[in-house]
């Protein structure tokens, strides 16, 4: 009787530990990162009244006959499931989503322990600390890296109060973009000035600007018109360009005796042969004459043989019947016929001696070779310069007598060939520029490129102050800039300037580079100073195939650190990861640099790793530190101190420390924090269970009682 009673007692103290544990869950409804606990039952020890007894023969076997003596609570278990997570206004609260503890130390590291309330702050001397004031630990920014190094040991996270970041000098720029590689292009520039000269009597010298550097005028080949659309110049395409119409006059020749030169009556025969472009000749004869005839039907019957060959010469004749002579003139107005006037003539019958050969027109052909011929009368060019400098060989000694005339032809800013007849010379002659295009066997017409040459066709009298000019020749050109530090944190803009200059059929396109900075900073020992010249060459893919140079050594010349290294990024050979060229308008898709001036600290978040991510006046953000978390074997083995502060005990295992969102950690959300994983509903319930047990404990202790008074009341 009396075991009953001890039973009903046993049951009414594990009831009430149990009652504990439910008021203490409910008490922590709204404690933050607060796990509720619930109370394990186990019975006690049994009476044994009879032992198990197994069949024998016939009979079968017994179980035992054991009575219970009461229960306990065995232990109890912290249940960690999530709480839900509820945004704050607060930037510095931190809620873990998942699994794992925020790092605390009530002593500067030298003990931990471990929470998951993120209700976390700054103290007066920068410390970041939860509610009780313990340092929230984790891993600071390496001042000599830049970076949060998360494999080194923890630490107290601490940020200054007033924290500064000094100025960080630009060490790399990266340009990712692309420079349009088709024939149609809508960001152009002219091409590049180039003045008039050198003299032909050094035709092969570069052209010169006015710091006396070679011009690097660009691959004809490669250029634009006025309205972007490419000349794609192939071998031998070109132009003929005449300065003056040929006028060749018989004044010699007395054939007959007479004592008069030119056209005699009674002649017998005109022989002239004509050389004609392709180096075949083509020979005008009249037949006998009679000797009564005049000299004006002479001269008429020669004129009539010479214009009846003109659409395969290109010459026409005109008699004079004062002087009885024959002119012969080339205006070279005809593509199809021939543009030089080089002829020999029969002195005794034609009236013309050989002294009277001439050429007015020459043809200029594109090589892609870069193997230009000024002189001759077959030019060759590749690029305007090249151009412009055969012209002018040509206008300044039209008539190959080694005696220079003041024409000047040169490239103005508008990127225009432009042609002047200043006089001031003997041998200065009336320009009358006549330009058509080449057209023979295996030779194309290029209409954009003679569209843009025959704007030169105008007629220049010596002394006029006229000037002819072309239409302009433009490349494609692309730019981008970007403000780059110095080690004082003083802005400078480095700007790049791309331009095409160059196509190889088998490698790619070329662009030439050209780096500048504001002066009076400096990126190269030769003047100008403040502007560097490289290339960027792409594979016929449009990936980068290489550019140069790598980098610059800037001097801003204002006390800041000289020889300041600036790598330039442009991309990774044979690939697309920077600079590109595909048939697609030119522009930048990104340019980034990694200097920056100083500044101050003006506000602090955190991201989901758990970094403190400063911003600061100058627009920069970087990680200042890193809160470390802690994963265990056996979260319900930690044991609890108060505070929302949890202890390692012998069977939580070691903490396994590291970052947020890893091996198994939760990530962090920040201005949020997690509530208390109480269900309220549930707890209440419980509530009514755990009293409804205490009290059925009680009418166990009752009834035993009254079992009790009958049994001593039969005694009475």
């Amino acid at each position: 009787m009396l075991k009953s009673l001890f039973s009903g007692v046993s049951g009414l103290q594990s009831h009430q530990v149990a009652m504990d544990v439910e008021a203490n869950n409910i008490a922590n409804v709204n404690t933050v990162g607060f796990k509720y606990s619930r109370a394990n039952f186990s019975d006690l020890l049994a009476q044994t009244k009879a032992i198990a007894t197994a069949p024998q023969g016939q009979l079968g076997g017994k179980n035992p006959v054991q009575v219970g003596l009461g229960s306990t609570v065995s232990s109890m278990t912290r249940i960690f499931s999530q709480g839900s997570v509820q945004n704050s206004d607060k930037n510095t609260d931190v809620a873990i989503q998942g699994d794992g503890f925020y790092i605390v130390s009530p002593d500067s590291g030298n003990t931990y322990k471990y929470t998951r309330a993120g209700d976390f702050k700054f103290d007066a001397n920068g410390n970041f600390v939860d509610n009780n004031g313990f340092i929230v630990q984790g891993w600071l920014r390496d001042e000599a890296t830049g970076k949060v190094d998360s494999t080194a040991p923890i630490t107290n996270i601490n940020i200054p109060p007033g924290l500064t970041t000094p100025a960080q000098a630009t060490a790399e720029v990266i340009l990712k973009s692309n420079l349009n590689s088709g024939p149609i292009v809508e960001n152009y520039s002219p091409a590049y000035e180039v003045p008039s000269g050198p003299p032909p009597a050094l035709p092969t010298l570069p052209a010169l600007d006015a710091n006396g550097n070679a011009i690097a005028s660009g691959d004809l080949g490669v250029m634009f018109n006025e309205t972007g659309e490419a000349f794609s110049l192939q071998t031998d395409q070109g132009v003929w360009i005449a300065f003056e119409s040929s006028t060749v006059t018989g004044t010699g020749g007395d054939n007959d005796g007479d004592g008069q030169a030119g056209v005699d009556a009674g002649a017998a025969e005109l022989d002239i042969e004509f050389t004609l472009d392709d180096g075949t000749t083509h020979q005008i004869t009249t037949s006998g004459g009679l000797a009564t005839n005049s000299f004006a039907q002479n001269g008429a019957r020669y004129v009539s043989a010479i214009n009846a060959q003109t659409s395969i010469t290109g010459v026409t004749a005109s008699y004079d019947t004062v002087t009885n002579q024959i002119t012969l003139i080339n205006t070279n107005s005809s593509s199809s016929a021939s543009h030089n006037i080089r002829l020999t003539a029969n002195t005794a019958t034609s009236g013309l001696v050989s002294t009277d050969d001439h050429t007015t027109a020459y043809r200029y052909r594109y090589d892609p070779t870069g193997s230009s011929a000024p002189v001759g009368a077959d030019k060759t060019f590749k690029t305007i310069a090249d151009l412009r400098n055969a012209m002018e060989v040509q206008a300044q000694d039209n008539d190959g007598d080694g005696l220079l005339g003041n024409i000047e032809v040169s490239v103005n800013d508008q990127g225009k060939l432009e042609i002047s007849n200043p006089g001031g010379s003997a041998e200065d002659y009336d320009v009358n520029l006549q330009i058509t295009s080449i057209i023979e066997s295996g030779v194309t017409e290029n209409s954009r490129f003679i569209t843009n040459m025959s704007a030169l066709n105008s007629v220049l009298p010596v002394a006029s102050g006229g000037k002819a000019f072309s239409q302009s020749f433009n490349a494609a050109t692309h730019s981008s800039s970007i403000d780059v530090f110095d080690s004082l944190g003083s802005k400078h803009t480095l700007r790049m300037e791309f331009r095409k200059t160059a196509v190889d059929a088998a490698t790619g396109a070329t662009w030439d580079l050209l780096v500048s900075v504001p002066q009076p900073g400096t990126i190269d020992t030769v003047a100008p100073t403040n502007e560097k010249t490289g290339s960027v060459r792409f594979n016929n893919d449009g990936s980068l195939a290489t550019y140069n140079p790598p980098n610059i050594s800037f001097t801003a010349n204002n006390g800041s650190a000289p020889d300041q290294q600036i790598s330039l990024g442009f991309g990774t050979a044979n690939s697309f990861d920077g600079m590109t060229s595909f048939d697609s308008p030119s522009s930048t898709s990104g340019i980034s640099q990694d200097g920056f001036t100083g500044g101050d600290l003006v506000g602090i978040r955190i991201d989901q790793s758990g970094t403190l991510v400063g911003s600061f006046s100058n627009g920069r953000s970087f990680g200042l530190a890193q809160i470390g978390m802690a994963k265990f074997t056996n979260n319900e083995g930690l044991g609890t101190e108060g505070g929302n502060i949890f202890v390692q005990t012998a069977n939580s295992g070691d903490p396994i420390i590291g970052t947020a969102a890893t091996a198994g950690r939760g990530f962090i959300q920040a201005a949020a924090l997690e509530a208390s994983n109480v269900d309220l509903s549930r707890a209440l319930t419980q509530l009514i269970v755990v009293q409804r047990g205490y009290q059925a404990n009680g009418k166990t202790i009752t009834t035993s009682d009254q079992l009790l008074e009958t049994l001593i009341g039969l005694k009475r």
